[in-house]
């Protein structure tokens, strides 16, 4: 259904740092820097979705939505905990630990975090651990 989703900026450098170590735990890496354009692009292997941070193209404030969030797929509980420890320590904030979220289902085990420009991620697994 989604081709890519656009994360704005207004660090590019220290946004690349925070999501290089943010989704490692989530087998995302950086496959793509283009710095004359102020992007990179980010994939999990053999995923066809593509995840973008960059600088605003028309040059303005990267601002971020309210009510919007990006939810990345874990493959265990594991690595919704790695990533959120992984935000934390690059300077993000935390916007919900780790833990079981059963009033969305009983299997549902997510965390939540800000990245350094604001912009709310979720990492989650939905299947027993």
């Amino acid at each position: 259904m989604l081709s890519h989703i656009t994360l704005g900026t207004n660090d590019l450098d220290r946004a690349l740092a925070f999501y290089d170590k943010t989704l490692a735990p989530l087998g995302i890496k950086r496959t793509e820097t283009v710095a004359e354009y102020g992007f990179a692009m980010y994939q999990g292997e053999g995923d066809p979705f593509t995840l973008f941070i960059c600088r605003p193209f028309n040059q303005e404030e990267a601002t971020h939505g309210n009510g919007t969030h990006v939810a990345f797929l874990a493959p265990n509980h594991a690595a919704v905990d790695a990533f959120h420890a992984a935000a934390l320590a690059e300077g993000g904030t935390d916007e919900g630990a780790p833990g079981p979220r059963p009033h969305y289902h009983e299997n549902y085990y997510g965390a939540y975090v800000r990245d350094l420009d604001g912009n709310k991620l979720q990492a989650c697994c939905q299947t027993p651990d």
